[in-house]
């Protein structure tokens, strides 16, 4: 193959390459299409069912698929343009690999294979085999992900593979795992219909999960209230019975002041706590010194509106409790989810229709995801990785000694420090972003830049692949066969409707030609649905048992909930029915919750709390949205949410730019000014790179159980500030911008 030379520039330094090339129409080809491919949305959790036309081997447009039970036919804007990413201009065709002083310049699959295998080797043999990790994703359906934990340990032989699935759900899964022995929602979201009160704690529903907006409606109509528990006054939230505009960190003082208040009112099912749970006395004993009073200082809330959340939750016949980033993204989001889940166990709401609790999937297989293995410390099946009988059945069914099986490795963020620690020499990463995706990115750049081989499978040159040595082109998910597992906890099938374009490669051949070269004889798959049966064996007896699912059942039932032990079982759409849980004992366990302080709260210095999060036209680092046009029409930019009343103290108006600085870092934006923010809270969607990169600021603080990052609080100053210089090619994306 030619080496036309593609210097990095050329390539990546834009601020959103590419971002409005889509011709008039989109990228479509004229005519009926040659056929219909019924399959799923590639981006959130709730893994709507769409109908992709396809023609010539291009997605050229769709169709609502209405029979597909959780969004009967809706569909977001980032479900309505996700076909437009395919016939990208950026899209990778060619591996590519970096020399020095031409930037990128295409090369063989033989030679970036053969490279990539030869640093691992080498990087191994010089300092150990948990010198080289893995960083994975959780939008990867369930064969790929079950592909990649495989590969980290049989093929590379390596404790240290973790996935950004950590950056997302782990607090929910830590909670959930901790009361009732098992990590998913507890209920189909049809369940959501029945419930008399709703609470939504930290989830901006209607722009990150915009069906699950349908369920909430639906319900109001039937006769639910909804609470809503934010900073900020989300869609939802405007529209709530009752909004509580907690403080950022504040949360536990809401929900140990709600159950205080339950309490003494008699609104807790003492039945169901003796004959269901242990150890509710320590709670309760707990819980008692969070009167009212004392909760609302720690929420930043008034008394009155605790009380009144209490009254609304407490007698309620149903009840159902959702929650999302809000309360998850903490270095105490553990707690946080185990404090608002103990207000369903208190008063025995849970394992019937109404009456339940779920945690709402960032990512598009953020439950499957973190299921098959590519979690540092989980083995497939949901399995603890330490633990020697799941370890057994995982090295039989891969048909290797089970002390080859390395043990537990460094999380996500962990990965990051031991580079800089100088213990991690080289990387492999799939399906993630960590430039952009993980806290105090100048901290990640460097240690990027400190590696030895870093190597990067994806379809777009993310902003973390400027840094790869090879590069090597994979596939978007109508190019591939698999399943994900949607928020419910159902097993869905991703049907193939197109090939990957030029020389680019469907990612688990990628994988499995990789584990080749490393010398396992371990990875002779010859399709997705070879690896997925292979799943099935290995998830058998396992909490998470998706032994009883095929693909055939799936497309014959829309789906089938895990677990699902036999083929002739039904599937467990709704847990705790029979009133046991997963623990040995059969029971839910309460744990004794204390709030405590975030790991950087505001002072004379830094006096302003920052939050980040989504916005509805964005998915998470951008890395496909950005490169769709009419996505980039909707939010062509990052900005700053903050207050009239801080706003003015500041003396900042709608529209002007400010600087937004942290101890770590600072982004420029422009001023968004509202009133749906407290007063001592800004604002920051994460989805951009560069200078206007969010996780700029953002703090590395970790949840101590669950490993994840601080998204959600971290101490800054703003300031009005001057124009940036690349302003004007920023307001007309077609321009591109400036790094």
């Amino acid at each position: 193959m030619a080496k036309i030379p593609i210097p990095i520039p050329a390539l990546v330094d834009r601020f959103g390459p590419h971002l409005n090339t889509e011709p008039p129409g989109g990228w479509t080809t004229a005519g009926e299409p040659d056929r219909v491919v019924k399959t799923h949305c590639c981006f959130c959790g709730q893994q709507c069912g769409i109908q992709l036309k396809v023609k010539d081997n291009q997605v050229i447009g769709f169709e609502p698929w209405e029979d597909f039970p959780f969004n009967r036919g809706k569909l977001c804007p980032k479900g309505v343009k996700r076909y437009l990413q395919g016939a990208h201009p950026d899209r990778l065709m060619d591996p590519l690999e970096r020399v020095d002083g031409e930037g990128f310049v295409p090369t063989t699959w033989d030679n970036a294979l053969d490279r990539t295998a030869s640093e691992i080797r080498r990087i191994q043999q010089q300092y150990g085999p948990d010198a080289f990790a893995m960083l994975s994703g959780a939008s990867l359906t369930n064969e790929k992900a079950y592909l990649m934990g495989k590969f980290a340990r049989v093929a590379v032989r390596s404790a240290n593979i973790d996935y950004n699935g950590r950056l997302c759900m782990v607090s929910a899964a830590a909670a959930s795992k901790k009361i009732f022995g098992v990590d998913r929602a507890a209920n189909p979201w049809e369940d959501i219909l029945h419930a008399k009160v709703i609470l939504v704690a930290g989830a901006n529903v209607a722009e990150c999960a915009p069906i699950t907006t349908h369920y909430l409606w639906e319900a109001r109509e039937r006769g639910a209230k909804i609470i809503v528990l934010d900073p900020r006054m989300t869609p939802v939230g405007r529209t709530a019975d009752l909004y509580i505009p907690v403080r950022s960190g504040g949360d536990i003082g809401i929900f140990n002041g709600m159950l205080q208040v339950m309490i003494e009112r008699g609104w807790i099912d003492r039945a169901f706590i003796s004959g269901h749970t242990t150890g509710w006395e320590k709670v309760e004993e707990t819980v008692r010194r969070y009167t009212p009073e004392f909760a609302a200082k720690i929420a930043g809330v008034p008394a009155e509106m605790i009380i009144k959340a209490a009254e609304m939750w407490g007698p309620a016949a149903t009840s159902f409790l959702l929650h999302a980033r809000g309360i998850e993204h903490h270095s105490k989001g553990v707690d946080n989810c185990m404090a608002a889940i103990q207000l369903v166990l208190a008063t025995g709401r849970i394992g019937r229709a109404g009456c339940g609790y779920a945690m709402i999937t960032g990512q598009g297989n953020g439950q499957g995801g973190r299921e098959q293995g590519q979690k540092a410390d989980q083995l497939p099946g949901a399995r603890d990785i330490e633990n020697p009988e799941h370890r057994a059945h995982i090295a039989r069914v891969w048909g290797v000694e089970e002390p080859s099986i390395p043990r537990k490795g460094l999380s996500n963020y962990e990965i990051i420090h031991a580079i800089h620690e100088g213990k991690i020499k080289g990387l492999l990463s799939i399906c993630c972003n960590p430039m952009i995706s993980l806290p105090d990115s100048a901290y990640v750049r460097a240690a990027l830049e400190k590696l030895e081989f870093y190597a990067v499978v994806d379809f777009f040159l993310s902003e973390s692949a400027r840094h790869a040595d090879i590069v090597l082109p994979g596939s978007l998910m109508e190019e591939d066969e698999g399943t994900t597992t949607n928020v419910e906890g159902r097993v869905i099938h991703h049907k193939k409707a197109v090939d990957p374009p030029g020389n680019a490669r469907v990612d688990w051949q990628i994988i499995c030609d990789l584990a080749r070269r490393l010398g396992s004889d371990k990875f002779e798959y010859r399709s997705p649905r070879e690896i997925f049966d292979e799943l099935r064996r290995a998830s058998q007896g396992g909490v998470a048992d998706y032994f009883g699912i095929t693909w055939e059942r799936i497309d014959r039932e829309y789906g089938v909930s895990w677990p699902c032990p036999a083929p002739d079982h039904p599937g467990t759409p709704r847990l705790y029915q029979n009133g046991r849980f997963f623990h040995a004992d059969g029971k839910a366990h309460f744990h004794p919750i204390e709030w405590r302080p975030a790991a950087e709260e505001p002072d004379a210095e830094y006096p302003i709390v920052l939050t980040t999060g989504r916005v509805v036209s964005h998915f998470l680092s951008g890395n496909q949205t950005r490169r769709i046009a009419g996505l980039m029409k909707q939010e062509p930019e990052p900005f700053c949410e903050i207050h009239p009343r801080l706003a003015g103290t500041l003396g900042v108006a709608e529209g002007d730019f400010v600087k937004v600085e942290s101890r770590r870092g600072a982004v420029t934006v422009k001023a968004r000014v509202v009133k749906t923010i407290r007063p001592d809270t800004v604002f920051i969607p994460y989805h951009w790179p560069s200078d206007r990169a969010a996780n700029r600021c953002t703090i590395g603080a970790l949840d101590p159980i669950s490993k994840i990052p601080e998204y959600k609080i971290c101490a800054v100053r703003v300031m009005k500030t001057a124009r940036p210089v690349d302003a004007l090619a920023m307001l007309s994306p077609a321009a591109g911008g400036v790094e």
